[in-house]
């Protein structure tokens, strides 16, 4: 397994570095692929398990359905939204986590049309318990939605980072996602911005060159560190 040449670098300046190098290769990516901010919320609890093709594909259905919003989707039978977000996969167990997550809205943030923007205006510490209190939220989907629907300065972790981070000798192989985020946390500002283009960043070389199998480091633009 590839290592860092000098293991006694600054954790903080490689994480840097890694940024730099991505953001120059790749440009900014844009994420998150959503109009509002549910359409973002839907679409990381869709995109759990699959890949954000499919995601698409459902959020056209949702849109087309005009159901793409709190008070649309609400108004939907499970049965009915499970066919709309079918190609999603799993498409009976993600309605309902849907609908978990609208109930919970709804149950403590009322009916009006801005208890969305209630729900996501809450403290970070205080959403990201509230998001883990509903079932089918975990980390990932949780820090998503903080990340990028609530604008909260979060970092992401999935298994992009997590392939990245061990294969740079920056984590073991065992290592969990509250301590592959706190190396981000604890070694970079607190940004948004930085930290939405990060994520996004890593996905990207991950679907490109740091690939499960035969991955492609001598071409990837963190070769270099390797």
């Amino acid at each position: 397994m590839p290592r860092l040449k000098d293991k006694n670098q600054n954790t903080k300046k490689i994480l840097s570095d890694f940024y730099e190098k991505l953001l120059k290769t790749f440009g900014s990516q844009g994420w998150w692929p959503g109009r509002t901010n549910f359409e973002v919320i839907v679409g990381a609890i869709l995109t759990q398990n699959t890949n954000w093709g499919n995601v698409e594909r459902a959020i056209k259905n949702l849109k087309n359905a005009k159901a793409l919003n709190v008070q649309g989707m609400n108004a939907l039978e499970v049965e009915k939204l499970a066919e709309l977000i079918r190609p999603s996969g799993y498409f009976n167990l993600k309605a309902k986590r849907l609908k978990a997550f609208l109930n919970y809205l709804f149950d403590n943030y009322g009916e009006g049309r801005t208890n969305l923007s209630k729900f996501l205006k809450n403290p970070i510490e205080d959403l990201r318990r509230e998001l883990l209190s509903i079932n089918g939220i975990g980390p990932e989907t949780a820090d998503s939605i903080l990340l990028y629907a609530a604008y909260k300065p979060v970092f992401v972790l999935d298994a992009y980072t997590k392939r990245l981070l061990h294969r740079h000798g920056l984590v073991g192989e065992n290592a969990t996602y509250d301590e592959m985020q706190s190396l981000f946390m604890d070694n970079l500002n607190h940004s948004e911005k930085t930290f939405n283009e990060y994520h996004a960043l890593i996905v990207r070389t991950g679907k490109d060159f740091c690939r499960p199998k035969k991955p492609l480091c001598e071409e990837c633009p963190l070769g270099v560190f390797l």
